[in-house]
Formats: structure tokens, C-alpha cells, sequence
């Protein structure tokens, strides 16, 4: 197995391990670490269908994490993927209206944040180890509302770790909300910013830069990481379940070896679909990468024009995990599709920091013939979570509707009936007043508990305990700042 190394996007002065990538999260030239080559899956798919998740986890994340010794990967690995998962298979697929959602909710946090969350205190405490490293590891981070609570569980009480997490205060939904702000653990700190995920996630990346403040940590004993999905120990475990549910579909005999799939990702910051893309590199047969936007439809349109450009206006929608503008990890796939020439993709983010814009080669477009763009409104997100109700008994959340949209308008134009799976990004639970007023438009409380009740007497899905158990817990993180105070905020806690 020929050892990796990791590399920024917009410089690839800095040859570094996996371990090391991890621990620091983001590149000190504000780039994002990309493998020097991508490996290709070493057993058959066949092989792997053979397996359980932790199985396919390792023969995935083992061609990535190359400096983890196989009991490290291992130890990694079964540690995250046991008993906070509520089902066995970790990430089952349902079938349903002619796709295969593939569930990736089941985890201590109900959203697929968790799938790769579960992993990372694990990597980033061995990697740690690996390198010696004596510093508290501080994990600074920015939030949609999904990653924020996955990583704080993660990261709760994990020794030699402290945890701060920025969200939009008013850009998440009331459940989002309860359960960050209720997480217990004297290593956790989370921040309500007065302003939307955009500006938490430029914030958190201005703070990374910050030579100052990265001497002042070191001076206390203390470095940043990240859990965002800018970490590559993020990245890799991602991939897995997308290999996973292609040899789930095999097993089933719902496919042969070898038949391609689609695969259609709701997505904001470009991470999951990312992953997606990466398993495609890595020789899984995905035919089209759909890409499936909001109304935020930033990465719609840069698919449809090769230009990408977030002077727009900022929509809050009911799938606010996606209502981003800057989509952090298409930097990496920008960085491949000009020939990983860093030079070229740092002349691009540079365009996009200072005019909020740019445009990509007509090479490089041609580089893009898998990916599908697609977007879906806010009518069509609530009519879809009932039609898929109604007519299959299948109950969805907001953002796997925008997803399952769009994959609904994409098979009407092309007639493409290539078996389809479909990423189930979050429990309907996790957005239970949008997905109610989808199926009982009639049903009026101020209530999400009270919802999620009603929810459950209507679908009798069962209501996950990481909702009941927020319901009577205390309010623990009450602190809210403006973006420019986020560095004041962090060194407050850090002290």
C-alpha cells in the first residue's frame, strides 16, 4: 500500500501525514489538505458486500489514513460505530417511491454529521498521540445546526480536548438550537452569532489564520482543530457509507457487481457530495453525482454556468442546514479539476474572497460531466415530504425532501432509471415543525415537543431518544456575540 501524503489547495509546499493533516485541520495558508493521489478500492466489491460497516470502514479509511497503524485504524472504528448508533447496520437503505434512501440519522445526534463525528475524537486523540503532541487540542468550529451538536457529542468530556461551536442564532431550527445549548461537559462552549452560517464559517476561518492568536494557544498549551468538514478526518469517513450502501444494494442482489448507480446528496458546504465524488475516484461505479440544492442555489448555478458567485441574497429556508453561500469544500474539487495545480486554485479563492466570484475553464467544466445540479423551492421541498408520506409511507425530513425533489424533476427530464440512492441526511424529528406542516398543515402549537407528538401519532415512526432526552434538560450555553467578537469570545472561554 503506497503511503499517502496530504497537501493545501492553494500550496503544496507542506508534505504532511494524515495524522498530522488531521490535527491541524486547516492548511496555514487558509487551504484545505488534499491527498496526493487517490487511491483505488483493493478488494473487490464483492469482498466488501461480504462485510459489516466497521468492515468496509477500514478497507476504505486504511488507503487514506496510511500513517494509522491497522489496530490504531481499528480500535478508531469500533469505538465509534457501536451501541450510540440505533440500528445494527449503522446506515441502512429503505426503499421507497424508486429510490433507495440511504438513512445516515441514526447516530447519538439524528444527522449524518454523526456518521463522521463519531470517528474523529478517536483519529484526531491517536493522531495526537502519533506526533507527540503535548498542546490541548482545541476544536474551534462553525455550524449550520448539524455539525455543531454531532461534534460537541463527540468531543464532550474527551480528555486532553476543549470544544467551541459557533452558530447562527437565528439559523437553526428550535430543535438544532435545544440540543446545543443543553450539551453538558466542561470542555464545551457554544456561541450564538448574531449573523448567518456564512459568517460564523468566514469568522472560524479568520480565527485559523491568525498567527497571533495561533502563538498566544501555543504559549498556553493549546492548538486548534477543527471538526468542520474542512478536516480531512472528517472527509474519509464520509466516503464509507457510500461504499456501504453500493454493496448493501449488491448483497440484496438489487444490483450486480459492477452496474452503475446515482447518487443524489442534498448539500450546502459540498462535503457530502464531496465524499461521494471521492468513492467515485476510488472506483465505486456512481454514473451521476446529483447535486441537490435550496433555494440558496449557489452551487445550482455554478454547476449549470462555471461561474460561481455568492453575491446574492441570503435565504432562510426550512433546510437550514444548506443555507450557505460559501461552499468551503468545493475547493477541493476546483483543486482537481485544474490538474491540482494549487497556484490556479488559489488565484481563484482569492477572486472569491475579494469580489465574491468566479469563473471556471471550459476545460475544467468538462472535468464536471458526472455532477447533475438541481434545486428545489420551498413548495416543492413541503409537497414532496408529503407526497413520499402519502403515496409510499415514508416519512422524510426537509433536506433529504430537497434531495428526493430533485431527483424527481431530474428523472422526469432525462428518463434516467439508473438504480438511484438517495442521502437521508437527517431524522424528520430533527425538523419537526417544517415536516409536520407538510403532512398536517392543520395543526397549530408553539410547541416542537408537542409537534414531534403529533408526529408520531400521525406516522408512528418512533420519536428518537436524542429528542426526548433534550426535552426537560437545562439550558447550559447562553452566549451570544457579534462576528467581531468571536476572537474576544474564544480566548474568554480559552482563560
Amino acid at each position: 500500500m503506497v503511503d499517502i501524503t496530504y497537501s493545501s489547495t492553494r500550496g503544496a509546499d507542506e508534505k504532511l501525514k494524515a495524522s498530522e493533516a488531521i490535527l491541524n485541520g486547516l492548511a496555514s495558508d487558509g487551504g484545505l489538505y488534499v491527498p496526493d493521489h487517490v487511491p483505488a478500492l483493493d478488494r473487490s466489491l464483492k469482498e466488501l458486500a461480504g462485510m459489516d460497516y466497521k468492515g468496509v470502514a477500514y478497507e476504505v479509511m486504511k488507503l487514506l489514513l496510511t500513517d494509522f497503524t491497522e489496530e490504531e485504524l481499528r480500535g478508531c472504528i469500533a469505538a465509534a460505530y457501536d451501541d450510540k448508533f440505533d440500528t445494527e447496520e449503522i446506515a441502512p437503505l429503505a426503499e421507497a417511491c424508486d429510490a433507495y434512501f440511504l438513512e445516515l440519522y441514526h447516530g447519538a445526534t439524528i444527522a449524518f454529521k454523526d456518521m463522521a463525528l463519531s470517528i474523529l475524537p478517536h483519529l484526531m486523540t491517536t493522531a495526537a498521540r502519533k506526533n507527540n503532541v503535548k498542546n490541548e487540542i482545541v476544536i474551534l468550529t462553525a455550524t449550520s445546526g448539524d455539525t455543531g451538536k454531532a461534534a460537541l457529542a463527540g468531543f464532550a468530556s474527551v480528555p486532553g480536548t476543549r470544544i467551541i461551536v459557533f452558530y447562527p442564532k437565528d439559523g437553526v431550527s428550535p430543535i438544532q438550537k435545544q440540543q446545543m445549548v443543553t450539551q453538558q461537559g466542561d470542555n464545551t462552549f457554544v456561541v450564538g452569532i448574531n449573523g448567518n452560517f456564512d459568517n460564523a464559517q468566514t469568522g472560524v476561518k479568520k480565527l485559523f489564520s491568525d498567527k497571533e492568536l495561533a502563538e498566544w494557544m501555543n504559549e498556553n498549551g493549546m492548538q486548534f482543530s477543527s471538526a468542520n468538514s474542512i478536516n480531512i478526518g472528517r472527509l474519509v469517513p464520509q466516503i464509507v457509507y457510500y461504499v456501504y450502501a453500493y454493496t448493501r444494494l449488491m448483497k440484496e442482489e438489487r444490483i450486480a457487481e459492477g452496474a452503475p448507480i446515482n447518487v443524489v446528496v442534498p448539500t450546502g458546504n459540498f462535503g457530502n457530495i464531496l465524499a461521494a465524488y471521492y468513492a467515485k475516484e476510488m472506483g465505486l461505479p456512481i454514473a451521476k453525482l446529483i447535486c441537490a440544492s435550496n433555494e440558496n442555489k449557489v452551487l445550482y448555478d455554478f454547476f449549470s454556468t462555471g461561474t460561481y458567485d455568492r453575491n446574492r441574497e441570503f435565504i432562510l429556508t426550512s433546510s437550514p442546514s444548506m443555507d450557505i453561500l460559501i461552499s468551503s469544500n468545493l475547493e477541493r474539487l476546483i483543486y482537481h479539476i485544474c490538474d491540482n495545480d494549487a497556484g490556479k486554485c488559489r488565484t481563484l479563492m482569492e477572486l472569491l474572497t475579494r469580489t465574491g466570484r468566479y469563473d471556471i475553464t471550459d476545460a475544467m467544466r468538462a472535468k464536471l460531466d458526472s455532477f447533475v445540479g438541481g434545486t428545489c423551492d420551498e413548495e416543492t421541498t413541503l409537497a414532496t415530504i408529503k407526497n413520499i408520506f402519502e403515496s409510499c409511507g415514508y416519512l422524510i425530513d426537509t433536506h433529504t425532501a430537497v434531495a428526493a425533489g430533485v431527483y424527481k424533476s431530474y428523472r422526469s427530464k432525462t428518463g434516467d432509471r439508473t438504480p438511484t440512492v438517495i442521502a437521508s441526511t437527517a431524522s424528520p424529528y430533527k425538523f419537526t415543525g417544517s415536516v409536520l406542516s407538510a403532512i398536517d398543515p392543520g395543526y397549530s402549537s408553539d410547541d416542537d415537543f408537542d409537534k414531534a407528538d403529533r408526529l408520531y401519532e400521525l406516522s408512528k415512526v418512533p420519536i428518537p431518544k436524542a429528542v426526548s432526552e433534550i426535552r426537560t434538560a437545562p439550558i447550559v450555553h447562553k452566549t451570544i456575540c457579534e462576528v467581531d467578537d468571536m476572537e474576544k469570545t474564544v480566548k474568554g472561554f480559552l482563560k
